[in-house]
């Protein structure tokens, strides 16, 4: 049997259950997710400081994963929080889920753009982007509409306001994939992939591909 963990680096105890939820169905045979929320911090990450808090939290969990060490980690925020530091503590793959939403989007040099709904962040997702390699290759990142908490208090107001800037992503930055930028849109990411006529990508799903790749071939 293999062994992942979620990580939210948010304090949302519902939508730990939720990428959870997400993660096991992505998921193999034989694979269990267990998750964790982050132990202290905010209920949603929207902006730059929210996020460096998100890092030290996750990081504040090193101990405790390392106990009952599980085959591989995920950390399910877009900004990735944590990660560098986990890898350097853990005897495990560590993967985020930008890092592995990216990957799969960029496959094969294909330009590609970030799907969210927090302007706030739209620096470090172009800077994480550069880091892992895709500067020539990520066109940019779309935004929904309007405040970031009153479209996602709602799903179906969330689903389509991503939808409506997936269609801007495609139409204007010409992006061949989109990749949906953070673990709380899980749910709406995977109402979206048949909409469009390029790929869309939900991270959760992905980072559960990468690190049964990673495990499979010793990291």
């Amino acid at each position: 049997m293999t062994r992942l963990l979620l990580i939210n680096p948010n304090t949302n105890a519902a939508t730990t259950s939720m990428m959870r939820a997400i993660a096991q169905a992505a998921a193999p045979g034989g694979t269990v997710i267990d998750a964790m929320s982050a132990p202290y911090g905010v209920p949603l990450i929207t902006n730059e400081e929210a996020l460096a808090q998100s890092a030290k939290a996750v990081q504040a969990l090193a101990g405790t994963i390392a106990t009952t060490p599980p085959d591989g980690v995920i950390i399910s925020a877009f900004g990735d929080p944590g990660l560098a530091a986990l890898r350097l503590r853990l005897a495990c793959p560590v993967t985020g889920i930008a890092e592995a939403g990216m990957a799969e989007a960029g496959s094969g040099r294909r330009p590609f753009a970030v799907v969210t709904t927090t302007p706030d962040l739209v620096d470090s997702i172009t800077a994480l982007a550069h880091a892992y390699g895709h500067g020539a290759t990520m066109r940019g990142v779309a935004l929904t509409e309007g405040d970031v908490h009153a479209v996602m208090a709602d799903q179906a107001t969330l689903v389509e306001a991503l939808a409506k800037a997936c269609a801007h992503a495609i139409e204007t930055l010409g992006a061949k994939a989109l990749v949906i930028g953070g673990g709380p849109l899980g749910q709406a990411a995977q109402s979206l992939n048949l909409r469009f006529p390029v790929p869309v990508i939900a991270p959760i799903p992905a980072a559960v591909r990468l690190a049964q790749k990673r495990i499979a071939r010793g990291f």
